[in-house]
């Protein structure tokens, strides 16, 4: 049954590329996802692109967490329904050296959208860093169920639970390779 219903799904998803190849709007044009995977980009059709938000996403990508992380506060603070700046907002905050405090922003991007990969993946990276296994593989088990085809998110907490396992926690993760 489980070959049938992804044959099904592939089918679909290939008449969707064929669709999306004839479509004169490109395919993701209405925003992004907010990291892990996903262009980041954070806009919607028709609405402009929040400018703290950007210079955030460019800090982050320059490894400037401590600047991203009161943009990204600004930006919540604006726009408390933006799940893919709660998910900058923990990723920067965790690799700033508080995994402890990009928890709850990583869990108020997931109240959001229960299904924003990145999220998964950093929350689960933050466990591991927290020494919480059963966490971390509480949302690989997640990304599983995500992602219908392997994705970043899933593959990138996976090597990192794998890693975390074989050294018994001593070499904790430091992020994904995505960013």
């Amino acid at each position: 049954m489980l070959d049938t219903l992804r044959r099904s799904a592939l089918l679909v998803i290939v008449g969707v590329m064929l669709l999306a190849a004839a479509s004169p709007v490109p395919v993701g044009a209405a925003g992004g996802g907010g990291g892990g995977g996903a262009d980041g980009s954070g806009g919607v059709a028709g609405k402009p692109e929040d400018p703290r938000y950007t210079e955030a996403v460019t800090a982050i990508k320059a490894k400037e967490y401590g600047k991203a992380v009161p943009l990204l506060q600004d930006v919540v603070s604006r726009d408390a329904a933006n799940a893919d700046a709660y998910n900058w907002l923990g990723y920067a905050t965790r690799k700033n050296g508080n995994p402890t405090g990009a928890i709850p922003y990583y869990e108020k991007a997931l109240a959001i959208d229960p299904k924003h990969r990145g999220a998964h993946e950093y929350i689960g990276e933050a466990y591991l860093m927290l020494d919480n296994l059963p966490k971390a593989k509480d949302h690989l088990r997640t990304l599983d169920k995500l992602c219908f085809f392997p994705c970043s998110e899933y593959s990138d907490l996976k090597k990192a639970v794998e890693a975390y396992e074989k050294t018994g926690g001593k070499t904790k993760p430091t992020a994904s390779s995505s960013h």
